[in-house]
């Protein structure tokens, strides 16, 4: 997930648009709405003077039976208000999979995105399929679930893996149950990706152009390879390495923090003075081991454990601006039988539609083992090869237990079609390391060019504040201009 205003996901209010009458015919052949403009849901907010409006786009249930049950998908709009400068539209996912993004390009241009890309495009956001307003989808999950979403808790000992393997089995029975419209085994990041073309016929558009983080990387990778003859240009940033998260993606969170914890000890060392938590990094990772070990062995009254402590942590590199707080959480830890009075309401709580969107696009896109001793070997092995955090990514997932076969291949990478791939990745990046930059830049050959920046945490553009990727991306999307090579942008 590429987290936008600290760890917790966020939900939504809404409202419904209408559909007008006008029926352009999509690439398939089916009839499209031409989707009427009206009011957003309160909460999806952009800065004056942006005007955002909100509408509905019909969809297939099922692409198999395209004339069978319909879901609506709700999308938003800022329009360009420069028709002279207007190429076309750019379509946003924030990530997840499940997390909303009927704000993103509101959120974005709030942070700085320039106005030569906000005037060459109108700006469309939207909740995909099983999200918030789209036919938003429950496995019922309670604040009170001791369940974790998209990274298993860490696991200690192989006791551990099969302790959270119950958990997951009963997780993956209770999606099961609670899906009594059949909506869960169509939430796929190809379908996703069909979604997005019925979204820009919808839009009157002979292209669209796309910019995916984190998970948008992976959906964005599976438009242009679908789609290659209707996107336009494509930006993905912070990427997974592939057009899903599989396993060897999910393991790669632990190469991530292992790589990017280094920035946060060197952070903490220079401010040993304020928080005491090392004068050098290396005495910093020390303690991260230390507080971790003590709360596996003696969790807090309020339940804060050695399992959360590292999520937190975890979490809060995504960017350097949460690197106080976590430190200050490390703080109320250095000593035995010391808890911050606020560390129970910064510890995850489950949020059920993104946390039941993401169980079902992961678990459907690929085949996951269900041998429960595949998954102990793993953790093992990773406990060893990352010990910050191997642990809990190789840990069991319901998708061990998920009702749903894949009902079809994921979307391979196209290397074939034109050179409009630009991908985006820092150096050190705790979720989708610099590994999966590489992975999807090999994999679309001469269709894609790699920018990656000398920074640390989850984004690069506008996010970032990198001046080389801000400029690159910028240049691309607004002129079109593609880098001629591979490019590091160092730190400014």
């Amino acid at each position: 997930m590429y987290r936008r205003r600290g760890i917790a996901l966020m939900g939504m209010l809404g409202m419904v648009g209408a559909l007008a009458a006008v029926t352009p015919t999509s690439a398939a052949g089916e009839l499209t709405a031409r989707p009427a403009w009206t009011a957003c849901p309160e909460n999806v907010v952009v800065p004056p003077p942006l005007v955002v409006q909100c509408a509905k786009v019909p969809v297939p249930l099922d692409y198999r039976d395209p004339n069978g049950t319909q879901i609506e998908i709700m999308v938003s709009r800022i329009a360009s208000t420069k028709p002279e400068k207007r190429r076309g539209v750019l379509m946003f996912n924030p990530g997840g999979p499940g997390g909303t993004g009927l704000d993103q390009p509101g959120f974005l241009a709030s942070k700085g995105l320039p106005a030569s890309v906000i005037d060459a495009y109108d700006l469309i956001g939207m909740d995909t399929r099983g999200v918030g307003h789209s036919a938003p989808v429950s496995c019922g999950f309670t604040a009170d679930d001791a369940y974790w979403a998209n990274i298993p808790p860490y696991a200690v000992d192989d006791a551990a893996v099969t302790r959270q393997a119950e958990i997951a089995k009963e997780v993956a029975a209770r999606c099961a149950a609670n899906d009594t419209e059949g909506r869960l085994r169509h939430l796929t990041t190809a379908n996703m990706a069909r979604d997005l073309d019925r979204i820009r016929v919808a839009l009157g558009e002979e292209k669209a152009s796309f910019y995916g983080a984190s998970y948008g990387s992976a959906l964005g990778a599976a438009y242009v390879s679908m789609f290659p003859d209707s996107t336009d240009r494509i930006v993905l940033d912070s990427n997974i390495g592939d057009t899903h998260l599989d396993r060897a993606g999910l393991r790669r969170f632990a190469l991530g923090m292992e790589e990017t914890f280094p920035d946060f000890a060197k952070w903490a060392a220079a401010r040993h003075d304020s928080y005491g938590l090392g004068r050098t990094p290396q005495q910093v990772r020390r303690t991260y081991v230390t507080i971790a070990e003590r709360l596996d062995r003696t969790p807090t009254a309020d339940g804060l454990n050695g399992a959360v402590f590292r999520y937190l942590t975890f979490g809060s590199l995504y960017n350097e601006i949460q690197y106080g707080n976590i430190a200050r959480i490390w703080q109320s830890y250095r000593d035995p039988g010391k808890a911050p009075s606020e560390a129970k309401a910064v510890a995850p709580s489950p949020n059920d539609n993104a946390f039941t969107v993401f169980l079902a696009v992961t678990c459907n896109d690929v085949e996951w083992p269900e041998d429960v001793e595949t998954y102990r070997r793993a953790v093992a092995e990773d406990r060893e090869r990352y010990p910050l955090y191997g642990a809990a990514s190789a840990n069991i997932t319901p998708c061990a237990y998920w009702k749903y076969e894949p009902s079809e291949p994921p979307v391979a990478i196209s290397d074939k079609g034109p050179r409009n791939v630009l991908i985006l990745q820092n150096w050190h990046d705790p979720v989708t390391p610099l590994a999966g930059g590489k992975l999807l830049r090999e994999r679309f050959g001469q269709r894609a060019r790699l920018v990656t920046a000398d920074e640390s945490g989850h984004g690069v553009y506008v996010l970032g504040g990198n001046a080389c990727a801000l400029n690159l991306t910028t240049s691309y999307l607004a002129d079109g201009t593609m880098p001629a090579r591979d490019t590091a942008c160092r730190r400014d």
